[in-house]
């Protein structure tokens, strides 16, 4: 596949599997903060807060669990196979999640968004594409650029929901099946067949032998396993988080939620095109600041008024961009000898593991006070900032220490 054709596929794969993904976001918060109970915001006589806080973690559970085999699964059967088995498999999992919301059923809805997190979990495999075909410069722009696709369908989704909400609870997830369906329409007319691999292994052995969390038995992959784990716990306690402290401080509505998520990804979306672009400062130099910065934009938030905390929510979209375009390259041209998938499905598996962290943490800390968990966030991910920084020192370190070794004689 040529350069251009091969980015604009994983661009618009990212577009339409995001879209799915991102729906929920400005539905959920009103449904469990309204004052009429009904089978979803009151079941089994559960506090409405607790059960939110249940419904944002089950998603992703199936994210975690998805993107940790997915990528090395993609490394073993091919990208277009699992690529295009998961978007199909989503869009039935938002099929179901429309159903369990007309039976006001709330374990078929906590299944239906647990399915869909499995099958979404597909942005390892879309980032290893790149990664093992691209190099240099071009890698850091598409990989960008990637991310931007991401930030495009994080506004889309929302904003489709708002729209279509207006016809019913259940058109927006309808809207979902419709979108990954045309996603997998497009994985098979873009992605060329590839050779059919002649391994023996099984999924299940790749499964347990392949998982990305394997990798944390390295001491530097565990390094940046719990560093980018601080940072996404600050990031996914934002971003599951605001919504509900919109509700909460300013009334807003799934409409007005929708508008302030689609000024924060325009945001990102827009900031992803220059992400990418070489740069003389460090890598690891770079990422630091941007770490510092999203957690100083969680905190304004935390402890912002109504007025003070929009600013801060739009404008978390600029470091974040640059986090996450400039992180996972260098994370590629570093560690790729790992296998591509499964060092993009690690970063993926990293951030899943933070949303469950940050979603069960907030389920009982927002019954003491919404704040309570973005502020939390927001010291957690200026905690991985700090250690970025302690880490780039050891890693310089070390490579002085192995090029004085190279350079001693015997």
């Amino acid at each position: 596949m040529k350069t251009p054709l091969l980015i604009t596929a994983a661009c618009l794969l990212a577009i339409l599997s995001t879209i799915g993904a991102s729906l929920p976001y400005p539905i959920l918060p009103p449904l469990f903060a309204a004052d009429a109970s009904n089978d979803l915001n009151h079941f089994l006589g559960l506090p409405p807060k607790l059960l939110f806080g249940i419904a944002l973690s089950i998603n992703p559970l199936g994210l975690l669990i998805g993107s940790g085999l997915l990528g090395p699964l993609s490394d073993r059967y091919g990208r277009r196979p699992i690529l295009l088995g998961s978007a199909v498999g989503a869009a039935i999992g938002h099929a179901i999640t429309a159903w369990a919301l007309i039976a006001q059923s709330y374990p078929l809805f906590i299944f239906a968004r647990f399915v869909t997190g499995l099958l979404e979990g597909n942005s390892s495999v879309a980032r290893a594409m790149l990664a093992d075909r691209l190099t240099g410069d071009l890698r850091v722009q598409a990989l960008a650029w990637l991310n931007g696709a991401f930030y495009a369908g994080w506004l889309a989704g929302p904003l489709l929901a708002g729209i279509t909400l207006i016809w019913g609870i259940t058109v927006p997830f309808w809207t979902a099946v419709v979108a990954l369906l045309l996603t997998a329409t497009l994985i098979a007319i873009a992605l060329p067949k590839e050779a059919e691999s002649h391994l023996t292994t099984s999924w299940w052995q790749v499964a347990r032998d392949k998982h990305s969390l394997n990798l944390v038995r390295d001491p530097v992959m565990r390094t940046l396993f719990i560093i980018q784990l601080s940072y996404t716990c600050g990031v996914t306690a934002f971003y599951e988080f605001f919504p509900l402290w919109l509700v909460e401080n300013g009334a807003y509505d799934a409409q007005g939620i929708a508008w302030v998520t689609a000024g924060l990804c325009g945001l990102m979306m827009f900031s992803s095109i220059f992400a990418g672009r070489p740069s003389k400062i460090e890598p690891l130099k770079r990422v630091r600041i941007h770490a510092y910065l999203a957690a100083l934009a969680i905190a304004c938030v935390g402890i912002g008024n109504i007025w003070l905390g929009l600013i801060a929510i739009i404008l978390f979209g600029l470091p974040n961009a640059f986090y996450n375009a400039v992180l996972p390259s260098w994370c590629s041209e570093k560690f790729g000898h790992h296998g591509q998938g499964a060092v993009m499905g690690l970063i993926s598996t990293t951030f899943c593991l933070a949303n469950i962290i940050m979603a069960l943490a907030g389920a009982v800390l927002t019954l003491i006070d919404t704040r309570v968990i973005l502020l939390l966030g927001a010291a957690l991910s200026t905690w991985a900032a700090w250690r970025i920084g302690v880490w780039k020192k050891h890693l310089e370190s070390n490579l002085e220490s192995d090029k004085q070794t190279i350079l001693t004689p015997n």
